[in-house]
């Protein structure tokens, strides 16, 4: 299961927050500072150390020069290629709520309307995602096909 919260995703038992202490003990010991370091990669020092926090997402490249400027492997900053979850919940799964927060309402009235006493199902579902050239700034298509479950009437009103 993916985490959905910063506390959950930082000390989840791999060890982001053991790798990033690794890595932090390491710039301590090699005596470079946020800054001395952040100007040899020709990064902002803020996003440098929120990286070694494991809250930003680092090219490889990067990642390498982190290693090689601190006598550490590419193993110890590993966890800083992999795109992180920031702050309570990730970008995309928080403009994802907030989708449902805003269309989701009509979006049921709009099931009700075609299907009538019916949801959708999550379980025989399917889910893609594309992306659309668009001259504005390339587009997100994301498509839920889910099949028509009608409400059961059997049993007694209310059920």
């Amino acid at each position: 299961m993916q985490p959905t919260s910063n506390k959950e995703y930082l000390w989840r038992p791999e060890g982001r927050a053991a790798a990033a202490a690794k890595v932090k003990a390491a710039r301590i010991k090699k005596g470079v500072t946020y800054k001395a370091l952040a100007e040899k990669l020709g990064v902002s020092k803020t996003w440098l150390a929120c990286a070694i926090d494991g809250q930003q997402w680092v090219p490889q490249e990067y990642a390498d020069k982190i290693a090689q400027e601190l006598d550490i492997t590419a193993a110890d900053v590993a966890y800083m290629t992999e795109h992180p979850y920031k702050g309570y919940a990730d970008p995309i799964l928080y403009r994802l709520h907030e989708v449902f927060d805003t269309f989701g309402p009509a979006l049921k009235e709009l099931i009700h309307e075609e299907f009538g006493n019916a949801i959708m199902s999550a379980i025989d579902f399917k889910v893609d995602v594309e992306r659309r050239p668009d001259p504005k700034g390339d587009r997100i298509i994301i498509t839920f096909d889910g099949k028509c479950l009608p409400y059961s009437l059997a049993g007694k009103y209310p059920w």
